[in-house]
C-alpha cells in the first residue's frame, strides 16, 4: 500500500526523534518540521486513528509495530540514497534534500535495484 508522503515524513520524523529523545511530544515534531501546532495535532490524530502511533495520557508519542516498520523503511531509503549521492560527489546538504524527495517517489523496484547496485559496488571496492 502506497502511503502519502506526509504520513511517511511524520513517521520518519518520529523515528529519528526517538533515536535521540526518550519521550516525543507533538511540540517536538512542530519544532523539527517547522509546521504549525494545529497541523501537527491533526496529523497525530490521523496517524493514531490509522494505527501507526500511540499517544499516552501524558501526550508522549510512540510508533506502533506497523508505524515502526514504515518509519524504518523510509529512513533506510533516506540514508542509502543520501549516502549514495554523497559518494557521487553531491554535497551533503543537497544530497540529504534530494534524498528526502526521492525516498517517497521512487518505486520499490527502482529502490531495490539501486540498493543492490550499491551493495555490489561496495563489495567490489573491498
Amino acid at each position: 500500500m502506497k502511503l502519502h508522503e506526509s504520513v511517511e515524513n511524520y513517521l520518519e520524523t518520529i523515528f529519528v526523534l526517538g533515536q535521540s529523545e526518550k519521550n516525543i511530544r507533538s511540540i517536538d515534531i512542530v519544532h523539527e518540521l517547522g509546521f504549525s501546532k494545529p497541523s501537527v495535532s491533526v496529523a497525530m490524530k490521523n496517524l493514531r486513528e490509522k494505527g501507526y502511533i500511540e499517544i499516552d495520557e501524558n501526550g508522549y508519542i510512540t510508533l506502533t509495530r506497523e508505524g515502526l516498520r514504515i518509519a524504518e523503511s523510509i529512513y533506510e531509503r533516506h540514508m542509502l540514497i543520501s549516502d549514495w549521492l554523497t559518494s557521487l560527489g553531491v554535497d551533503k546538504k543537497t544530497a540529504v534534500s534530494d534524498a528526502c524527495g526521492m525516498e517517497h517517489s521512487m518505486s520499490e523496484q527502482s529502490y531495490l535495484a539501486i540498493k543492490k547496485h550499491i551493495e555490489e559496488w561496495k563489495r567490489d571496492k573491498r
